[in-house]
C-alpha cells in the first residue's frame, strides 16, 4: 500500500524503464507486474488445453470479468460488451447504424482523429452529414462548452460522438451535463470514454447515454487490447465489427446481443480476463481504493501543472476545474509535422522524457500533455520543466 503518495518507489511495481521518466501514461496506459503475471498465469493455463479453456474455463473468467466490470462502472451486464480498444466500440456502432442522406452526425473539433475518421467514412458510405462544434480554448467556464455542443444540434442531428476526456487538449468534458442536455434534445449519445474508467468516476446506470464505450488498458491498467462497449437496452440492435457463430446460435443459450459479442472468432481473451485482477491489485494500492487513486494523481497532475506554468511560462489550455491526471499546455511554433513533433524526440532522446507533443490542425496549435499515475513523482516533473527551457529557448 502507497504510504508516501509521490513516493519514487511505487515505480518498481511496474516495468517502465529506469532510464526513462514516463509521462505519458494517457496515450496506451501502463500495466503493472502482478497483473502481467496473472495474464501470462491465464495463457499458460490456456495452452495446456485450449479447447477446454475456451469451452469451459474460460467462460466463468469472462462472466466473471463482465460482471466485476460492470459493478465499477454501475452498468447492466446485460448491454456490456468486451471490444478491442474504445475506436473499435466507436466503429461498432456506426456501422450499426441506419443512417439517410441529410441526416447528420455532431463531433467537436477536439474528438480523437481515428474516431473523426471512422465518422467520415460513415458520411462517405451514407451520404449523412458531419457538424463540428467549436470548443472555445482556452477554457474557464463549462457553460462555454455546453453552448457550443448543444447549439450545434437541429432538428436532422441523429447522434452526438462526446468525449469524457479530449485526448489531445487533456480537458474534461461536462460529459454528464452534455449527455443528459443532448438527448433532452432526442440526440443519441456515443460517450467515447477512452480515458474514462479509473481516470474519473463512471456511473453508466446514471448517464443512460445510448452507447458508451471506453478502455481497460489506459487508467484501469490492465493488459493492452481490453475495453468495452455498453448499449442501452432499447438500442441493442447494435452487432459487432465481425459477425460470427453467435448470429445463429439459439437465444435458449442467451440473448442475441451476448451470443454476438461474447464469441467473434479465436483471439486472446486474457486481456479482458485480467480487469478482476487490475480492478483488485490496484485498490489495494490505497488506503481509499479507486477514489484515493483519482485524487491522488489528479493532485499530482495539479502540483506538476503549476510547476510548468511558473518555471517554465507555458500557457494552459484550461482552468483547474478541467484537470484530472492528464494536463496539456500549449507550446509555441510551428504546428504540423509529416511525421512526430520533433520537441517529442528531443525530449525522449537528449533528456529521457517520454510525453506526447503533438501538432492539433483543427486549432493551429501544438499541445504537451503531461499524465500523472501511482508510478509518477513531482520529481520528474521537474526534470520536465528544465528540459523544457533548455529546448524552448533553441
Amino acid at each position: 500500500m502507497i504510504s508516501d503518495p509521490y513516493d519514487t518507489s511505487n515505480r518498481f511495481l511496474w516495468g517502465l524503464s529506469s532510464e526513462v521518466d514516463f509521462l505519458n501514461h494517457g496515450s496506451f496506459g501502463a500495466c503493472p507486474k502482478a497483473v502481467l503475471d496473472r495474464q501470462m498465469a491465464l495463457r499458460e493455463m490456456m495452452e495446456m488445453d485450449p479447447v477446454e479453456f475456451i469451452d469451459n474455463v474460460g467462460r466463468g473468467l469472462w462472466s466473471e470479468a463482465l460482471s466485476r466490470l460492470s459493478d465499477f462502472l454501475n452498468a447492466d451486464p446485460h448491454g456490456l460488451a468486451f471490444v478491442s480498444n474504445a475506436t473499435t466500440g466507436v466503429n461498432t456502432v456506426l456501422m450499426s447504424l441506419e443512417l439517410d442522406p441529410g441526416d447528420k452526425i455532431l463531433v467537436t473539433d477536439t474528438t480523437y482523429q481515428a474516431c473523426r475518421n471512422a465518422v467520415d467514412a460513415v458520411v462517405q458510405r451514407s451520404g449523412c452529414e458531419v457538424t463540428v462544434a467549436r470548443i472555445p480554448l482556452p477554457v474557464d467556464d463549462e457553460e462555454e462548452i455546453l453552448e457550443a455542443i448543444l447549439n450545434a444540434v437541429d432538428s436532422r442531428t441523429r447522434l452526438a460522438l462526446i468525449d469524457t476526456i479530449s485526448s489531445p487538449t487533456g480537458i474534461r468534458m461536462p460529459f454528464e451535463r452534455l449527455v443528459r442536455g443532448l438527448q433532452d434534445l432526442g440526440v443519441d449519445v456515443l460517450l467515447d470514454a477512452a480515458h474514462g474508467p479509473g481516470l474519473v468516476p463512471l456511473d453508466i446506470d446514471v448517464l443512460n447515454a445510448a452507447y458508451v464505450t471506453g478502455n481497460c488498458h489506459k487508467w484501469l491498467c490492465t493488459p493492452k487490447g481490453s475495453a468495452f462497449l455498453h448499449v442501452r437496452e432499447d438500442r441493442r440492435f447494435v452487432r459487432p465489427l465481425v459477425i460470427s457463430h453467435g448470429a445463429t446460435l439459439p437465444e435458449s443459450m442467451g440473448s442475441r446481443f451476448r451470443l454476438e459479442f461474447d464469441w467473434t472468432g479465436t483471439l486472446d481473451p486474457t486481456p479482458w480476463m485480467c480487469i478482476p485482477a487490475a480492478i483488485d491489485h490496484l485498490a489495494s494500492m490505497s488506503p481509499r481504493g479507486w477514489g484515493g487513486i483519482m485524487e491522488r494523481n489528479r493532485n499530482l497532475a495539479l502540483k506538476a501543472r503549476s510547476h510548468i506554468i511558473s518555471e517554465v511560462g507555458l500557457q494552459p489550455v484550461c482552468s483547474e476545474d478541467f484537470v484530472t491526471s492528464m494536463a496539456a499546455f500549449i507550446i509555441p511554433g510551428e504546428s504540423f509535422f509529416p511525421d512526430e513533433d520533433p520537441l517529442h524526440r528531443r525530449l525522449l532522446e537528449r533528456h529521457g522524457i517520454q510525453v506526447p507533443v503533438q501538432g492539433w490542425p483543427p486549432h493551429n496549435r501544438r499541445y504537451l500533455r503531461i499524465s500523472a499515475h501511482l508510478y509518477n513523482s513531482i520529481d520528474q516533473y521537474e526534470r520536465l520543466a528544465e528540459a523544457l527551457k533548455s529546448e524552448l529557448r533553441s
